[in-house]
């Protein structure tokens, strides 16, 4: 004879408090080890505390800045810029760096992207781009401009690089962060307009980075 067992609604009751336990007991255990894990990388990020990569201009070559209309630019940029990482124990990976000039506020080249790199600790690379603009569109004033910057004997652009970065400590790869630095480029004006070039600057000059 076959026995059928039934349980009590009180034994019923005391076996859904224990799967609740459970539940409990792993919730916690899982948000300890999440918070420990969490607290390790701060703890490792403030001891290291990257810091910002440096840059500086290298070289300069302005080929060409005249207008072939009367706000229609075309330029034709060589430069040289010299990127460092100074932190000893963080590398970083540098993405989506796009290059172009510009002239008081005007850009006056179109972007010209630089491929994605790594840099490690303490490491030193060039970075070369030629930037070009045909029929740009530019102020009414562009000419104007240039022509007092002629006057005062310099010519001042700023040389601008976009992107973004990421900081690596060991094997662990931050977030993306965006990267912003400018470059002022002064030199020696030629004796006409348009520019014929090429005018060349070589100061080495810090550039301003900002993330």
């Amino acid at each position: 004879m076959s026995q059928v067992l039934i349980k009590s609604p009180k034994h019923c009751g005391k076996q859904g408090l224990n799967i609740n336990k459970l539940y409990k007991k792993l919730f916690f255990l899982f948000s300890t080890l999440f918070t420990t894990i969490l607290s390790l990388i701060l703890l490792v990020w403030l001891i290291l505390r990257p810091a910002k990569p440096e840059f500086s201009l290298k070289e300069a070559e302005i080929y060409q800045l005249n207008l072939s209309g009367p706000s229609l630019l075309n330029s034709s940029i060589q430069l040289t810029i010299l990127s460092k990482n100074p932190n000893q124990k963080v590398g970083v990976y540098y993405d989506e760096l796009q290059v172009y000039a510009a002239y008081k506020g005007q850009q006056i080249t179109t972007y010209t992207s630089l491929p994605h790199f790594y840099q490690g600790h303490e490491e030193s690379n060039l970075l070369t781009a030629s930037l070009v603009g045909v029929g740009l569109p530019v102020a009414p004033s562009f000419g104007y401009e240039v022509g007092r910057d002629q006057t005062a004997g310099k010519l001042v652009l700023n040389l601008k690089v976009n992107g973004q970065l990421r900081w690596k400590v060991g094997t662990w790869v931050s977030g993306r962060y965006r990267l912003n630095i400018n470059c002022v480029a002064v030199t020696a004006f030629g004796p006409t307009i348009p520019i014929t070039g090429p005018l060349i600057t070589k100061q080495g000059t810090q550039c301003s980075t900002s993330i």
